[in-house]
């Protein structure tokens, strides 16, 4: 029995198919198409004598204990690697380049694109790469640069800032209330008509608290994107659970409840792993589109709209007097 591996190559397909239990996901994660996948782990199996992984339903793939123990090896192999990697793009003092960030679509639909904007202005030789997805990408995988998130990291190798609290409410339409009244509490929001997420959604802070708070009948309409519940919201379809910095500027929007909703408070941060935040390039992501955010706080936190108001209380009162 041949028992040896000729490359980092046959690791890295080993640990692919561990890590994503099916080979369709490790095709896509390798960049390869399915059959690829097939074949080469079939050879590997070969040269080995036995098979690396259990074949169950649904097209699962489980290691078996000679595989999993080949995915480990290829783990500490890529965790070694990805480090020396960090370490050079840290040592890294050009202002040109590829920098990878990923965002929500909401920030990058209402907030993110004007500061890319002036990034680019700033710094031409660098070419940003704006992976839009809600799941938290792997910094320490470089699936990306430096990423914006709505909570504070917990990974100990992780660097960066606090940039805001992101405020949330409801939103309605003027043709939903030209129907009903607004709902004067929390409690009231069960009667209206309400746009929410997918059936079953679960780990969305908003989509958490309205499931607990409504009954499913009350949904009228569901998607998984934030940014198609606020087009519904605006056609009048019913009311939606939107950070305030995506409604407020709505001119067709209005808040259904006047102030923030408490419970659904989270934190914005600009964050990229501990060996990276030397490169001129990240350094110059988090000086221009950090503080640019930043100074968008009043926005974010619910507070731009109290301060319009207030200042057109102020007018109108200069031009009585």
């Amino acid at each position: 029995m041949q028992s040896t591996l000729n490359d980092w190559n046959e690791l890295r397909l080993i640990l692919a198919v561990a890590r994503a239990g099916a080979l369709a996901g490790a095709a896509k994660a390798l960049g390869i198409d399915h059959s690829t996948v097939y074949r080469r782990l079939q050879a590997i199996e070969g040269k080995f004598g036995m098979p690396l992984f259990e074949r169950a339903a649904g097209g699962v793939y489980l290691p078996t204990a000679v595989g999993e123990r080949l995915a480990a090896a290829g783990e500490r192999m890529e965790d070694e690697a990805l480090s020396l990697a960090r370490d050079l793009a840290g040592r890294d003092r050009r202002l040109e380049g590829r920098l990878r960030v990923t965002s929500s679509e909401t920030l990058a639909y209402r907030l993110l694109t004007r500061h890319m904007a002036a990034f680019r202005s700033a710094y031409p030789g660098v070419t940003v790469e704006l992976a839009i997805d809600n799941r938290v990408l792997s910094l320490s995988r470089r699936e990306a640069d430096v990423a914006l998130r709505p909570m504070r990291p917990k990974e100990g190798d992780l660097w960066g800032r606090k940039l805001a609290d992101v405020a949330w409410t409801v939103y309605g339409s003027a043709e939903y209330f030209a129907t009903r009244p607004a709902p004067a509490a929390t409690d009231e929001l069960s009667s209206h008509a309400l746009v929410g997420w997918e059936e079953g959604a679960s780990g969305i802070k908003a989509a958490d608290w309205l499931a607990a708070l409504v009954p499913s009948s009350a949904i009228v309409y569901r998607t998984s994107s934030l940014v198609n519940q606020l087009v519904a919201a605006r056609a009048g379809m019913g009311l939606a659970v939107l950070p305030c910095y995506l409604g407020d500027p709505e001119p067709l929007l209005r808040r259904a409840l006047p102030t923030p909703v408490p419970e659904l408070s989270r934190e914005l941060w600009i964050v990229t792993h501990a060996d990276l935040k030397g490169t001129a390039r990240v350094r110059a992501f988090f000086e221009v589109v950090g503080d640019g955010i930043a100074a968008d706080r009043s926005l974010i936190e619910g507070m731009a709209r109290r301060g319009r108001r207030a200042k057109e209380t102020e007018d109108r009162g200069a031009s009585l007097s």
